[in-house]
């Protein structure tokens, strides 16, 4: 009897690109993911290249006390990487942890880098477009980057001109101040954007990204107008998940080289990104003798103390004291 081929079972995918189809599965950044895998190759790589899932609390934790005691690494980092493992047994491996518990690496705190008003108008100045608008909506209105490339169609509140910020993970929405100076460019963005949705509809394609839980709740909802984001980007991509085409919103990256270059041909000599513009509007609302405790709701943050280091920022110079010199 001759014989007969026997089938062989597909190897099961490796553990990095187990990580990679999640992080896209559940519509991460690639910048996101590239910082996970990184994580979790260096907790393997301290292990003796042992497999995640052979390991459960203790070495996770020993890995993150080796990055604050033995590396020194900052306390923000240190998170980083507990976030990136967590979310491989969450996610890829579905193991439940049990609750882990490390001594924290000290938190430095530093003054975020601030524009003086002159400086923030120096840099719109030098910015056209989509990015110009984006930009002013981060200053004008506290957004965090994410916040703003997000932000849908139903977060625009033009009658009583405020944003609404849906927080993605299901905690309290809080609202902020849409700027006056914004609301006609807006608009016409936003004419712009409905036109390209409605082509888009005609195409067969026009769903947007919703959580799980909305998709399933109300599965019409994506293809609806009020869902839409307000920076949708320029070119239809793959999804993963659903195998369809589908329009995300605008990189993160578009909008961080927009305001590089901006801001050396304005001859800013400081160090500045999406988020200095968030730093921006907390001071200068302090400034104009705002109460703290205002810009804290605006802002989002659950404690005030994080409000409070723009009050160091207020106190430039020598906490305000005068030089004998001058």
């Amino acid at each position: 009897m001759e014989n007969q081929p026997t089938a062989t079972a597909p190897k099961p995918p490796k553990l990095l690109d187990q990580v990679s189809d999640a992080i896209k599965a559940l519509h991460y950044s690639s910048r996101t993911g590239e910082t996970y895998a990184y994580w979790i190759k260096q907790f393997i790589f301290f292990h003796k290249k042992r497999h995640p899932s052979e390991m459960r609390e203790p070495e996770i934790t020993a890995f993150l006390v080796h990055l604050a005691q033995d590396k020194n690494f900052s306390s923000s980092t240190q998170t980083q990487a507990l976030s990136s493992l967590l979310f491989l047994y969450r996610h890829v491996l579905k193991i439940k942890l049990a609750e882990i518990e490390i001594p924290r690496a000290k938190k430095v705190e530093r003054v975020p880098v601030v524009l003086s008003r002159a400086q923030v108008q120096k840099v719109l100045a030098q910015m056209t477009g989509v990015t110009k608008l984006m930009t002013q909506l981060l200053y004008g209105g506290g957004l965090r980057l994410n916040e703003c490339l997000q932000l849908r169609v139903k977060g625009i509140d033009f009658d009583y001109r405020q944003l609404v910020i849906r927080d993605p993970k299901g905690g309290r929405d809080r609202f902020t101040i849409l700027p006056v100076t914004v609301i006609e460019p807006l608009k016409e963005h936003l004419a712009w954007v409905k036109r390209q949705h409605q082509q888009d509809l005609a195409r067969g394609y026009g769903a947007v990204h919703l959580p799980f839980a909305l998709a399933e709740k109300y599965p019409n909802a994506p293809c609806e107008w009020a869902w839409q984001y307000v920076f949708p980007s320029a070119r239809l991509a793959f999804d993963p998940q659903t195998k369809t085409a589908r329009r995300w919103y605008t990189s993160e990256t578009t909008l961080q080289r927009a305001i590089k270059s901006a801001a050396n041909k304005a001859g800013i000599d400081k160090v500045i990104g999406p988020h200095t513009f968030r730093h921006c509007f907390a001071t200068h609302l302090l400034e104009s003798g705002y109460d703290i405790r205002t810009v804290q709701e605006l802002l989002g943050h659950k404690d005030v103390k994080t409000t409070m280091i723009y009050t160091h920022v207020l106190n430039r110079g020598g906490l305000a004291v005068r030089s004998p010199l001058d």
